[in-house]
């Protein structure tokens, strides 16, 4: 019998703290892609080969712990907002941000990043996952203008052919420049 109850009483601790457990992580923000910083020399490259400068908008999509959009604000004078699903990596991205003396050039955004309005940007950064890039790749198109640079750290975007690719200390990285026609691969 004392058998019986210590395994009920098991049974009904697993299941309770199985239950807690699903409710903390249901109330957690779904991650579509896990959070891996772009080290720094990537950072700097990506900005270089977007050519960065003090006119643009910096969107960075992921932005993390917001090092590409305060590297983009405080090395070439552009403006910018990151956006990330995850509320400590946007708390951290701010206290970054005030670090750096940038909180007047940027701003970053708790959203998903199928919700964000696109058309502001003149630069957008990524490091997602490749079947994160080919679903927010006509959502990109749709709505920036063309001549906004595109450049991605690991990741391409399928048959969209990039302009340039580099390979940055074992980093590669991807341009592209929207185009007049943003028809893009196969459907040319």
């Amino acid at each position: 019998m004392r058998a019986i109850r210590h395994s009920f009483c098991t049974l009904v601790l697993t299941l309770l703290a199985t239950a807690a457990f699903a409710q903390t992580t249901t109330t957690a923000p779904k991650l579509d892609v896990p959070y891996v910083p772009t080290p720094q020399k990537v950072v700097d490259a990506m900005l270089k080969l977007a050519q960065v400068s003090d006119g643009d908008v910096v969107y960075d999509l992921g932005c993390g712990d917001g090092r590409i959009v305060i590297t983009a604000a405080k090395e070439h004078g552009a403006t910018g907002m990151g956006f990330d699903i995850n509320p400590e990596r946007i708390k951290e991205a701010n206290e970054n941000a005030k670090e750096a003396g940038v909180t007047n050039k940027v701003k970053f955004v708790e959203q998903d990043l199928f919700k964000v309005d696109y058309k502001p940007a003149s630069v957008v950064t990524l490091y997602l996952l490749p079947n994160v890039n080919m679903k927010l790749r006509p959502v990109l198109l749709e709505q920036l203008k063309p001549g906004t640079r595109i450049v991605s750290h690991a990741f391409d975007m399928g048959d969209w052919e990039p302009e340039e690719t580099q390979v940055i200390d074992g980093s590669t990285i991807y341009l592209w420049t929207v185009p007049e026609s943003k028809k893009i691969g196969k459907g040319k």
